[in-house]
């Protein structure tokens, strides 16, 4: 079996999407106009995804708000926001070149996704000839939700923790009811809990452990084979062009992250300086029932890497990991919030047309590596 590859999650939205959000925020258009202008955009990402040869495909979540907010407001500026929730949460992330992002504030109980991923997987299923995956938020990211230091009146946070296990298991269940062949959990929050940021109240508080026990409340719930089509994404962000962990050792979080019950994961691996160790650590402390995809293509940087490097990374990469579990991915989402203008590259639409260059790069340098590694 030649080494898998599929992508994380995202692709840029157009420009001619994002501005259709902005004027669906200022009310000047009714949502059957934000509509369409998705509806084109998922069909152009579907279409040419599939034209770089990728054995699976996704919409490149052009629908959803970002990869942590789709359950929760239909646009990232808050419109549609469900009604259990305020604005005004805490930070998620702050990058390196000094923006943030902002989760919501849990209000008040009971907790309920506003719309699931499978919602945006039924309407890409028709416009596709490959087979679908689809990516999920993590229980853990949505647990920040919950205020850190207060309670919301008449509803604890263990209630709400068995409540977003449950919406979280629905979320995946109803994406392979829909047809998905993959389901990935993105965890970009596991690499930023080991972060000591003295801006971000939520980072510095030994906080990687929960999130895990948490996740695996969530995959427990799933039969191990079912598990071998739930993957776990770790990357150091990758919003703006900017990241917001990279400086964080992966020593201090590989250990841990390989006890999640998944069967695969997709890990952020070209953008690191020392990939040799990291894939060492890789093979380390993954086991024998997890496939690792290691990432081979950077999204942030706008140099379209060659089918030749990606053979040569995955043949390194080889070394460290038994071939049979090795895969190809990206290192994070090309866009995992959907108003992003991408400034390294020029544009969201230059950078839209050089996703597609480079995931045909990826495809065609698994193919190479799998030749000459004869899996």
């Amino acid at each position: 079996m030649p080494i898998p590859t599929e992508n994380v999650g995202s692709l840029p939205r157009p420009t001619r999407l994002q501005e259709m959000i902005a004027k669906y925020d200022a009310g000047e258009i009714e949502f059957d106009a934000l509509h369409a202008e998705q509806d084109a955009a998922c069909r152009d990402s579907i279409t040419r995804m599939e034209a770089t040869g990728s054995p699976v495909v996704s919409d490149g979540e052009q629908r959803a708000s970002s990869f942590a907010t789709y359950p929760l407001t239909d646009t990232l500026a808050g419109t549609g926001l469900a009604d259990t929730l305020a604005a005004d949460g805490q930070y998620f992330a702050i990058f390196d070149d000094g923006h943030h992002r902002q989760l919501p504030r849990l209000a008040r109980g009971p907790f309920r996704y506003r719309a699931y991923a499978a919602d945006y997987l039924r309407q890409a299923v028709p416009m596709a000839t490959k087979p679908l995956k689809q990516a999920v938020i993590a229980p853990s990211m949505l647990s920040l939700l919950y205020p850190l230091d207060a309670t919301v009146d008449g509803y604890t946070r263990e209630q709400f923790h068995d409540d977003l296990v449950d919406e979280c298991e629905k979320d995946i269940r109803q994406c392979f009811a829909t047809g998905a062949v993959r389901v990935s959990i993105d965890f970009t929050e596991g690499r930023l809990a080991r972060k000591n940021d003295p801006r971000n109240p939520w980072t510095g508080r030994d906080m990687l452990r929960a999130f895990i026990d948490l996740n695996n409340r969530v995959l427990d719930r799933f039969t191990a084979q079912e598990r071998r089509d739930i993957g776990i994404h770790t990357c150091p962000g990758g919003d703006m062009d900017s990241v917001h962990s990279l400086d964080v050792d992966y020593a201090e979080l590989l250990p841990h992250m390989f006890r999640m019950r998944a069967g695969y994961f997709l890990i952020q691996l070209a953008s690191e300086k020392d990939k040799e160790r990291v894939y060492q650590l890789v093979g380390e402390h993954s086991t024998a029932e997890q496939v690792c995809f290691v990432g081979v293509i950077d999204p942030l940087n706008p140099v379209v890497e060659t089918p030749e490097q990606v053979r040569d990374a995955l043949i390194s990469a080889a070394e460290s990991i038994p071939r049979e579990r090795l895969g190809a991915t990206d290192d994070c989402g090309f866009s995992p919030f959907s108003i992003d203008r991408k400034p390294k590259h020029g544009s969201p639409d230059v950078a839209r047309d050089i996703a597609f260059q480079k995931i045909r790069a990826r495809v065609e340098g698994a193919a190479l590596a799998s030749a000459i590694l004869g899996v």
